[in-house]
């Protein structure tokens, strides 16, 4: 009965049954050690992908703060001009009126009734009344004119004062022009004084007050030099506050040739960063070398003296200052591709620009690094810059010093788990060498791992003797369990050359990555070494421009840069 039971029993798919979990059972064997084989490899990736993320989530963040400054500065400039927009129809008036009187096209009655209207549309201005004043001058109006220049000293002292100094120096009126300057130097406080100041010393520094016989600017700059260095910590402010300003001109630097260090050194950051520091010396010798090659302006006095004009009144009062500073603020984010960090960084530098009361040196810094701001002259930045000479000389040699303390004595090389350090790129021969180890070590470990188990090795050897039982219990009648012994050894048997098939093919691709992995690293780390070569020599070529700047700096006065023009010009009655 039993052998007529094991004749109806379906072998064929007993043994399709056990190849099926044979070949699945393999599968999964090949998969753990391909897993295993590689988790090196993933983690490597893994690092890659994360740094790649990383760089898209800095990039698109960048992009979406560069949109909303564009937008934050539509609105705000959208604010002053409903807020301010009436004072920039007084301002470009002021000019006008001038010229218009000049050319003898405009009437008087015109040019009264329009800065009437002007005052009317503007209550609180400053310069509304002053224009009033002025075109009551122009028609000999004298009792109005008083009553409009006494509303003008009342809105704001200083401007006004400054206003007419200008305008009587426009007309050749010497003494009047003195006595404004005096009235205005009078009020200041030389530790805080009004950021116009500056409309002085540009004034004086381009010879547009005439000769200063009694001396009256040169003595006041000499008192108020002389009292600020007297102050505890001068020194130590001064160059802190030119070292920001010569720091300002630091611009972001091409570094695209350095691939390898970009990509493969943890130190990049910080070699980015010294590297911008010393070509900074470049900038910084183009921009003073440009300023003190210019040829002043050949333009009249009154031309030039329209300029300083434009700029008093031009400039922004101290009630648009808030959305001065949003809007500076959202232009520099503009500027540096959305890096808010860095934006935030240069507004820093930038806040004196904005404050409505400084120190003279303040002055000086600002009109001679940041014209742009205080409509400064090319002559006030030659003679900022000039009387400055020996705080921008302290300042700029601390500035050197400091980039030059973070020059890394080693650079690091970041390889996947390969992490070594080079001086001068000099060491590649050492440094293949430990690659070359650490890789040979790192495959070894993986080959330790892929070899057959004692199990592996049971299967041949344990198969065959399963078998051999297998037909000795055919052989004694047992047929049914007679075939489970011969499946089951044959398939111990299988198992064992497919499991040393496939360790040796697990074997074959590790030497083959590991083969490619040690000559993609060993190219690596040869251009690596190369940029390292690179990096160090643009660093000193440039580094060493540092000198040309202190050579140019040490050879200038301040005596050399103030003119003294000739008075002329056609009076105005006032």
């Amino acid at each position: 009965m039993s052998e007529r039971i094991i004749q109806q029993a379906d072998i064929s798919g007993i043994e399709h049954n056990l190849s099926v979990i044979h070949g699945t059972l393999e599968n999964i064997d090949a998969g753990v050690a391909v897993a295993n084989n590689n988790v090196s490899i993933v983690e490597s990736e893994i690092t890659k992908l994360q740094n790649d993320f990383d760089s898209f989530v800095q990039y698109y963040m960048g992009k979406t703060n560069v949109l909303e400054a564009k937008n934050n500065l539509i609105m705000i400039r959208q604010e002053l001009d409903q807020k301010f927009g009436k004072y920039k129809t007084v301002r470009e008036h002021a000019i006008g009126i001038l010229q218009a009187d000049d050319l003898g096209i405009v009437r008087k009655e015109t040019i009264s009734t329009a800065t009437e209207e002007l005052m009317i549309s503007t209550p609180g201005y400053w310069l509304a009344p002053c224009l009033v004043a002025l075109a009551a001058w122009i028609s000999d109006r004298a009792e109005l004119a008083t009553k409009a220049l006494k509303e003008g000293i009342r809105r704001n002292d200083e401007k006004t004062s400054l206003f007419f100094a200008l305008i009587c120096r426009r007309a050749n009126r010497k003494s009047t022009c003195l006595k404004w300057t005096q009235r205005y130097l009078a009020n200041q406080n030389e530790e805080s004084l009004d950021r116009k100041a500056i409309i002085i010393l540009d004034a004086y520094a381009s010879g547009l007050l005439g000769v200063d016989t009694d001396g009256i600017i040169s003595k006041q700059i000499d008192h108020w030099m002389a009292h600020l260095s007297e102050k505890p910590g001068f020194i130590e402010q001064q160059t802190l506050q030119w070292s920001n300003a010569i720091n300002s001109k630091r611009m972001a630097i091409d570094t695209s040739s350095y691939t390898y260090l970009r990509k493969y050194s943890k130190t990049w950051s910080q070699l980015n960063d010294i590297l911008e520091g010393a070509h900074l010396h470049s900038t910084i010798f183009s921009y003073f070398n440009d300023i003190f090659n210019k040829k002043s302006s050949n333009e009249t006095l009154k031309n030039q003296l329209d300029d300083i004009l434009t700029s008093l009144v031009t400039d922004f009062d101290d009630e648009e200052l808030p959305l001065k500073q949003a809007e500076e603020l959202n232009q520099l984010i503009v500027k540096f591709s959305g890096d808010i960090n860095r934006a935030k960084k240069n507004m820093q530098i930038k806040q004196s620009a904005f404050e409505t009361h400084k120190d003279f040196t303040q002055l000086l810094t600002e009109a001679a690094m940041h014209p742009e701001n205080s409509h400064a002259s090319l002559s006030t930045q030659k003679f900022a810059i000039a009387l400055s000479r020996d705080w921008i000389l302290d300042a700029y040699n601390d500035v050197i010093a400091k980039n030059r303390s973070k020059i890394p004595h080693e650079i690091t090389i970041n390889l996947e788990t390969f992490n070594e350090k080079t001086t001068d790129g000099k060491n590649e021969s050492e440094l293949i060498a430990k690659f070359t180890d650490l890789t040979n070590n790192e495959k070894n470990r993986l080959l330790e791992q892929n070899v057959m188990s004692s199990f592996d090795k049971f299967c041949f050897y344990g198969g065959g003797a399963i078998v051999a039982i297998g037909v000795g219990m055919l052989s004694a009648g047992s047929i049914f369990m007679g075939l489970i012994a011969i499946i089951a050894g044959v398939g111990m048997v299988i198992k064992h050359f497919s499991r040393k098939k496939q360790i040796e093919e697990m074997r074959q691709s590790i030497e083959s990555q590991f083969n490619d992995r040690l000559k993609t690293g060993v190219q690596i780390i040869r251009a690596f070494l190369a940029e390292v070569v690179d990096f160090r020599d643009e660093f000193d070529k440039k580094d060493s421009e540092s000198r040309k700047v202190l050579d140019f700096l040490e050879q200038i006065s301040p005596e050399q840069y103030i003119r003294k023009l000739t008075e002329s010009g056609r009076k105005i009655k006032l």
